[in-house]
């Protein structure tokens, strides 16, 4: 077996890896950026190299210095973990090149399926049932629309590299495609470097359901059966299970063998996932499923088949790249009960779900989980670590596996309650929404449940007294040194022979909130005092107040008036009205790049532009994008 290998990724996926080459006695290396000089990922390894600053094009899609790493501290071999270079077959060839093992499978197989056009004609040679559209190498708009006309709307636009909903656009009339077509280009060429798109049907009641393959160098490849990752915001997944419900013996034998049929049509080596479409509009039927695409690596959602069948994925990648067999038969490996993983991200579900930055001023899981069911967290966090606009803004992943799916999803949404996340807004609240839904607990799930549901699965109902009570009795440090960290806080609650008040005054939104306490020498138990700020915490929701600065109020006093700021920091991409223009509340102004997504900003209002920020211009949080002039 190896004695050392190097992670070239960061985060919750490297964590996990250190874990596992740890338990098998394998030595790790860290590579990481300027942003993550202190990541967690960092202090869990053996070693650590810093490889540059902290845009990842300067850092971990720098082929060279991650090799360089590998061979400087004598790594044997390279695990890409998922996202960055993990797909990459130039880096393939150039880890081999410089005599290191790549941990994953050939750059062969990955070219074969990189292209999502190319990959489905593969598939179609090798019997297994693709989706119905355009997949050709002609990339005319003409043709494109031609084609979309043919296969009959509505259409999906899919950028044909990449994936993670990037470059992909729903069509529902001609006269949208064109627009429709050059955002997918733009958006597929930032991400990719590759604007080319395909074009095929749009299924009306879609499930995801993709099935863990696995291959060795020895001929052999296994299914690990399937996972549902159909509960999608932005074509993303949220929360994912294993197995699928409604999933019929007929129908799961339908798919797993056409994935594992795919897996040796490309000779496949290692871990890789098989993603098909379903059309569920008249239940689970062996004929009405196609390929989709193939991820050529580990899957984020790969821990609930962990959860469910016993077996440790890292590990088997670790032992096929070292040239073993695979660990088990097809036969010897079964289902064992149902798993639930739901992703934690710091973005404000409420906007539409709009990435967030900030500093993990509080950060805390819950420790037990529900009768009957086990708990893993995967995160790559710790409280007092930032959520920068460099890189994927997850915060973990909470992972549940029970007897059965009800007891397992109960499990989910009690572990999400226990969740405490204060300095950033995170989706905590919608996740527990979603896992809580009728629908979504009754099984009836497809990837418009979300989108149909959106707002009220995001809308958040005003704190309750309770909820105001805590958030007062935190901020008035009656019994309570969590703010600054100082022992003698604590004195600040004390008075001799009788009960102490304090007046409080608290923002919440727009809204000013006075009291007046009297301490009665119960602090709060479930609220974070930050910079600023007191956050309660509430059956998955968190409420965050603001301690006014007295100070600062004067100064910020009508200083937003009239201007709409950057909400997180990007790149404006496009921008499309120019000062002097007149605009209607609602009319897309300009068009921010962050977090690898584009985001159009529209008017706040009606109004006269006075100013408005210039194309390609690179904006941090809060930078005023448009400026309306005053009326006359």
């Amino acid at each position: 077996m190896f004695s050392k290998i190097l992670i070239a990724n960061r985060g919750e996926i490297a964590v996990r890896i250190v874990r596992t080459a740890r338990r098998m006695g394998i030595a790790t290396v860290a590579v990481y950026s300027d942003a993550d000089a202190k990541a967690l990922h960092v202090a869990e390894a053996d070693e650590a190299v810093h490889i540059g600053p902290s845009p990842v094009a300067d850092s971990y899609l720098r082929a060279d210095r991650i090799i360089a790493a590998a061979l400087a501290t004598g790594a044997e071999a390279i695990h890409p973990g998922y996202g960055f270079l993990s797909e990459n077959p130039d880096f393939v060839d150039q880890v081999t090149a410089a005599g290191l093992v790549f941990i994953g499978p050939s750059a062969a197989a990955i070219r074969a399926m990189g292209l999502k056009d190319a990959a489905k004609r593969l598939m179609e040679e090798a019997g297994v049932p693709v989706v119905p559209g355009y997949h050709g190498e002609a990339q005319d708009d003409g043709l494109l629309a031609g084609k979309a006309a043919e296969i009959g709307y509505p259409v999906l636009i899919k950028a044909r590299a990449g994936g993670g909903g990037k470059g992909m656009r729903r069509v529902d009339r001609t006269d949208d495609f064109a627009e429709a077509l050059a955002g997918a280009r733009r958006e597929a060429k930032g991400a990719f470097g590759d604007d080319s798109v395909l074009v095929e049907k749009y299924v009306e009641k879609p499930r995801h359901i993709e099935v863990q393959v696995f291959g060795d160098n020895h001929g052999d490849a296994v299914h690990l059966f399937e996972r549902d990752c159909s509960a999608q915001r932005r074509h993303q997944k949220v929360i994912e299970e294993a197995p699928a419900p409604g999933m019929t013996m007929e129908m799961r034998r339908a798919m797993t063998e056409a994935a594992v049929t795919a897996a040796k049509a490309i000779a496949y080596s290692g871990a890789g996932t098989i993603e098909f479409i379903v059309d569920a509009s008249e239940g689970l039927r062996p004929d009405r499923f196609w390929f989709m695409e193939m991820n050529t690596r580990l899957q984020v959602e790969h821990p609930v088949t962990e959860m469910v069948t016993g077996v440790d994925l890292v590990e088997w990648q670790l032992r096929v790249a070292y040239g073993e067999r695979l660990p088990k038969t097809q036969e010897e490996i079964a289902l064992n009960g149902h798993a639930f993983e739901a992703r934690v991200y710091a973005e404000d579900a409420s906007k539409g779900f709009l990435p967030a930055i900030g500093t993990l001023h509080h950060l805390s899981f819950p420790i037990d989980s529900a009768r009957g069911t086990t708990m893993r967290i995967e995160t790559g966090v710790r409280a007092g670590d930032s959520i920068s606009p460099f890189y994927d803004p997850m915060i973990a992943k909470m992972v549940v596996h029970g007897p059965d799916r009800r007891q397992a999803l109960n499990g989910l949404a009690e572990a999400l309650a226990g969740v405490q996340v204060a300095g950033s807004v995170t989706n905590v609240g919608f996740l527990h929404a979603l896992a809580t839904d009728a629908d979504f607990a009754a099984g009836d799930v497809d990837t418009g449940l979300i989108g149909r549901k959106q707002e009220a699965l995001t809308t958040v109902d005003r704190p309750s007294q309770h909820a105001i009570s805590q958030a007062m009795l935190a901020a008035a440090q009656f019994g309570n040194a969590q703010a600054d960290g100082d022992p003698w806080g604590a004195l600040a609650g004390y008075a001799h022979f009788h009960p102490i008040a304090r007046k409080v005054t608290l923002g919440f939104g727009e809204e000013k909130l006075d009291a007046q306490l009297t301490y009665d020498g119960k602090p709060s138990s479930n609220a974070a005092l930050w910079p600023g700020h007191v956050t309660v915490f509430e059956r998955g929701n968190a409420f965050t107040f603001s301690i006014p600065d007295p100070f600062a109020e004067a100064a910020e006093a009508g200083s937003a008036h009239g201007s709409m700021r950057a909400p997180m920091p990007g790149l404006v991409k496009i921008v499309r009205a120019a000062a002097g223009d007149t605009v209607a509340k609602g009319q897309p102004l300009l068009v921010l790049e962050a977090m690898k997504m584009e985001h159009t900003i529209a008017a706040a209002h009606d109004g006269v532009i006075a100013e408005i920020a210039a194309n390609g211009s690179q904006v941090t949080e809060g930078t005023v994008l448009v400026r309306f002039a005053e009326e006359a």
